[in-house]
């Protein structure tokens, strides 16, 4: 008897063991790609396997109506848990239109379980064959760019498989179109970044879900700005009273040391503004379609006398040592205390909340991802979400934020990137950049 109890708790210990054993594992190995995908023929296949145990071996087919061909197939001596693959086309004619074109992917790993026999999964998937290259056109944008100004263009972009398109910035920015007027027609208001000092190209880029890709130049002339140096000494009042509360009030530790103070006050708190700017203003952009775009030259503040203007790179001393520098991205106008401020245009309020340096701020969407930024404010007389009528009174100016005096710090906005004010303050440059690229491009649009 005692024998039999022995060979049972043999047999449940061996039960446990390949039922909790990794070596025993028994799932299936997965197959990155899905059920049906589109292929060109010309761009390899990216797949991965992966599996909790080591990938054992893989048979890759390719078969349709006419043709069963190995890809690719391999036994592997030592893998790990994950592979990486490309897989390319059959050297086969595949010009003409291919039917029921599949791709059968085999794969094995090296469990213990089903006998040994090790885990298989199976998947069959289905080609759609896309050789063809999107149509992606410039109808219209504007003559000129200028280093930190902004631009128009107007596209028409077309294709049955389109995954993606957009505007690129010397590969470094990329622009959303906005649905225009009529279908596969598009637009985008464009920027050239402040601190990108070299114009290469701006391009429009088109993807369909084949991965097959059309690249056409959008013709700019360029002009760069000239850089005004602006020299600031910091003092410890200002690094007692304002570095220090704007770091407080947003969350930040304070340095023992009063220039890291600043510094962290002027270069990662503003950091971190920047990106909400950003973040905040291309997550609640107005993409409906468009075919009238009412927008006029901003006005100024009433009555007001300007302190700094876009494009000053200013330069930071403490006990005559330079700690920091900056760009400043904005109009600061100044007339008197809690001075009324309203917007020029209509739009729709995006953010209205306090944002460290630039302190309680309001950002209103105009649409085409155009947005204004209202900053170191008072008091806000609108609510997120609010929508605004052109002339309307939407806060006071304050000294909220980094900043000892009242004033509004105003800010131009494309895609979240904050472009020249002086450029929308000016009735011509709306006109020539923007209401005539847009009423030209309805003529082409027309004809077509």
């Amino acid at each position: 008897m005692v024998l039999v109890y022995i060979i049972i708790a043999i047999i449940i210990g061996l039960g446990a063991f390949v039922f909790l054993s990794p070596t025993f594992e028994k799932n299936s190995p997965k197959i990155s790609l899905e059920n049906e995908i589109y292929w060109n023929l010309k761009s390899p296949l990216k797949v991965n396997f992966t599996d909790d145990n080591e990938i054992a071996s893989y048979v890759i087919t390719y078969f349709d109506d006419n043709n069963e061909i190995k890809l690719d197939t391999k036994t592997l001596n030592s893998s790990k848990g994950s592979i990486d693959l490309n897989i390319f086309a059959p050297k086969i004619d595949l010009n003409r239109k291919t039917n029921n074109a599949m791709l059968k992917i085999e794969v094995s790993d090296k469990s213990k379980w089903n006998f040994f026999m090790g885990n298989k999964a199976t998947k069959e998937i289905k080609i759609k064959v896309d050789k063809k290259n999107p149509i992606a056109n410039v109808l219209n944008n504007s003559y000129s760019i200028n280093q930190g100004g902004s631009a128009t263009v107007i596209v028409e972009v077309k294709d049955e498989n389109l995954k993606d398109f957009y505007i690129s910035f010397n590969n470094e920015e990329r622009f959303e179109l906005f649905p225009f007027y009529k279908d596969n027609f598009y637009i985008a208001i464009i920027a050239w970044p402040i601190e990108i000092k070299e114009f290469q190209r701006v391009n429009l880029v088109a993807i369909d879900k084949a991965r097959n890709k059309t690249v056409t130049k959008v013709p700019l002339y360029i002009k760069e700005l000239k850089i005004k140096p602006d020299n600031i000494k910091i003092s410890d009042t200002f690094i007692n009273k304002v570095s220090k509360n704007v770091l407080a009030k947003s969350g930040y530790d304070i340095p023992d040391n009063q220039a890291e103070v600043f510094v962290k006050q002027n270069k990662d708190l503003r950091k971190r503004n920047v990106d909400t700017i950003k973040s905040e203003t291309r997550n609640n952009m107005n993409k409906e379609k468009v075919s009238k775009f009412n927008i006029k030259e901003f006005k100024r503040l009433p009555s007001s006398m300007t302190f700094a203007g876009f494009g000053e790179r200013r330069h930071y001393t403490y006990n005559g040592k330079k700690i920091d520098e900056a760009w400043h991205l904005g109009m600061d106008w100044a007339s008197v205390k809690k001075a009324k401020i309203f917007t020029t245009n209509a739009g729709k309020v995006i953010f209205n909340d306090y944002l460290g340096i630039y302190g309680d701020t309001i950002i209103i969407d105009h649409k085409f991802g155009l947005a204004t930024l209202y900053a170191h404010t008072s008091r806000a007389a609108v609510k997120l979400n609010d929508e605004v009528k052109a002339g309307q009174y939407i806060a006071n100016t304050g000294s909220s934020g980094a900043v000892f005096g009242d004033h509004l710090h105003f800010g131009v906005l494309i895609q979240g990137i904050e472009v020249n004010p002086t450029e929308w303050l000016s009735k011509y440059w709306v006109r020539e950049n923007i209401t005539k690229i847009i009423d030209n491009a309805k003529k082409v649009i027309d004809s077509k």
